[in-house]
């Protein structure tokens, strides 16, 4: 009888220890969402490319992945200080990291002219 006890004890923790919630979220948020706030707000770009810049390298660091917007979002703060080329890095990581971005990313190099 003990042998049963102890056998079913043991199905069920091992049963419920599967059940704990051990998901990582997708995305590393961070401050993304907040520098978005920040920009419709009229924050300086100079100041949110700081921050943006130091999410993305803890980001790299941790080995997550930022979320959607998030290179495109830095690529419209890059536009608005002249910095083009990185830009258009950021544009190009944002469709390579979401393909389904790449309609609206490609409009938007098609017309885009940086702005000062």
């Amino acid at each position: 009888m003990n042998y049963v006890n102890n056998l079913f004890i043991t199905t069920v923790v091992l049963a419920l220890s599967g059940c704990a919630n051990t998901n990582k979220e997708l995305y590393s948020w961070g401050t993304y969402e907040p520098q978005v706030y920040s920009y419709f707000k009229g924050e300086s770009p100079e100041k949110q490319i700081d921050v943006l810049e130091k999410h993305l390298a803890e980001v790299k660091a941790d080995g997550e992945t930022p979320p959607p917007g998030f290179y495109a979002h830095l690529g419209l703060l890059y536009s608005k200080v002249g910095r083009e080329s990185e830009m258009k890095t950021m544009f190009d990581m944002e469709k390579n990291l979401f393909p389904e971005s790449a309609v609206f990313i490609d409009n938007i190099n098609n017309g885009f002219k940086v702005a000062k």
